[in-house]
């Protein structure tokens, strides 16, 4: 008998865990009746980084998607009245995305849905045990310590 891969079992359990935190939040955004999808609410919070509007082919590269997925996403989000398409002040070819009043309201319930959602999976928790949880993801997404210890936040 072989011993259990456990890096293999992790990694499922890693898994696992972004399908649920998936679903809870989906759960959270459906509460609150926005008629956003998942992807639009990204395309939101990336589009709510910017100083001013950029492209779509800027944030089809900054959400790692082709930008036809970002046309079809900007196009429900104008329909909804949450972002506007506006010509380029350099370059009247180019066309930028903003975000509209509506979009910046949405935005603020989409934070309370992901906190909410983030509270009830953390729950289980104490206030250690997150300490410790943070410390460990802070780890994974930053990848191997190469600058001797010293870790830049």
């Amino acid at each position: 008998m072989t011993a259990p891969d456990s890096d293999g079992l992790l990694a499922e359990q890693l898994l696992r865990l972004t399908r649920r935190v998936h679903r809870i939040q989906k759960r959270h955004l459906e509460h609150r009746d926005l008629g956003i999808t998942p992807a639009q609410s990204r395309l939101l919070r990336t589009l709510a980084h910017y100083g001013s509007p950029p492209r779509m082919a800027d944030l089809a590269e900054r959400l790692e998607v082709v930008p036809r997925a970002v046309t079809t996403l900007v196009d429900g989000l104008e329909t909804a009245g949450k972002v506007r398409r506006v010509p380029d002040p350099a370059n009247r070819r180019v066309i930028r995305i903003e975000l509209t009043d509506d979009g910046r309201a949405a935005l603020g319930e989409l934070r309370g849905a992901r906190r909410s959602a983030a509270e009830e999976i953390l729950a289980p928790l104490t206030d250690e045990q997150r300490a410790v949880l943070g410390g460990l993801l802070d780890t994974l997404i930053d990848g191997p310590d190469t600058d001797g210890g010293r870790r830049t936040a």
